[in-house]
């Protein structure tokens, strides 16, 4: 039984003479979460592109399930895998319900129409979310969150099992961000989905992922479980940075406090940086 979702062959990933993954070799395992880490540019959102055939390669290969995704027809990839790119846009005027709605269409013909099973699964997506008060909103009047949530809503509706998210927390405020964490948290803890995403803050990445890749020099610099990437050296090699791995008190996942200027506190007589 094979147990990765996504796996890149010899990957090299670019735009025009500029390389940005250069023999890349990884695996993504199936129903887990991972997420991508590393400094800006390094490639992420390339890599992420890429396992959505959204970007071809200029050598090398992209295996979903096994099979070479260049080589499948595109309604059986969507059938498969979605991705919820950076800020997407709706057009103006298009509410939450017909957004959702759109994740249906890789299953519809001339031959199959829209049936009342695709009308349940935009329910339960709209549930789910949370989002079925909005649903007769335009997705451009809504807040950050609840535009995110729309959109991870759509994503549902495709009834995928691969995720892929390109910052899903990008803009929003703290509480968004962990309510839009927890509901891909609980989707694959009750439905076993795979979620592969893209996200900048390192304890956040801990206390989510199950599997860490840091990317760096257009490579896969360290890839495993959160304990066994994060480190203080792999901090200052990925993101050029000093600091200190401690525990995170709630979730005992790592802890990454970075060094820096900041205020002072005066702690047992003698003033300590914080």
């Amino acid at each position: 039984m094979m147990n990765e979702a996504i796996q890149a062959k010899s990957l090299t990933l670019g735009y025009g003479d500029s390389i940005i993954i250069d023999e890349l070799n990884l695996s993504i395992p199936k129903g887990e979460i991972t997420v991508f880490i590393g400094g800006n540019g390094c490639g992420k959102s390339t890599l992420l592109r890429s396992m959505a055939r959204l970007l071809k390669p200029e050598s090398g290969s992209v295996l979903l399930a096994g099979k070479e995704i260049a080589k499948l027809p595109t309604k059986e990839v969507a059938r498969n895998l979605s991705i919820l790119p950076q800020t997407p846009i709706a057009p103006e005027g298009l509410t939450v319900l017909q957004l959702v709605k759109q994740g249906r269409f890789p299953y519809q013909s001339w031959l199959k129409q829209w049936s009342n099973e695709d009308e349940e699964i935009v329910m339960r997506a709209l549930k789910a979310t949370r989002m079925v008060e909005f649903k007769d909103r335009p997705v451009d009047e809504l807040s950050g969150g609840q535009r995110q949530r729309a959109w991870i809503a759509m994503t549902l509706a495709q009834d995928t099992e691969v995720i892929l998210l390109d910052e899903p927390t990008t803009y929003l405020d703290m509480t968004h961000q962990i309510e839009i964490l927890d509901l891909l948290f609980e989707l694959n803890e009750q439905e076993n989905r795979t979620i592969v995403m893209v996200l900048h803050d390192l304890n956040l990445a801990c206390r989510y992922a199950h599997n860490i890749v840091a990317i760096r020099d257009k490579k896969v610099y360290a890839q495993g479980t959160p304990e066994s990437v994060i480190s203080c050296q792999m901090v200052r090699d990925v993101f050029d940075m000093d600091c200190q791995v401690s525990m995170d008190p709630l979730f005992g996942t790592p802890l990454c406090i970075p060094h820096g200027k900041g205020r002072c506190i005066l702690k047992g007589g003698e003033i300590n940086a914080i």
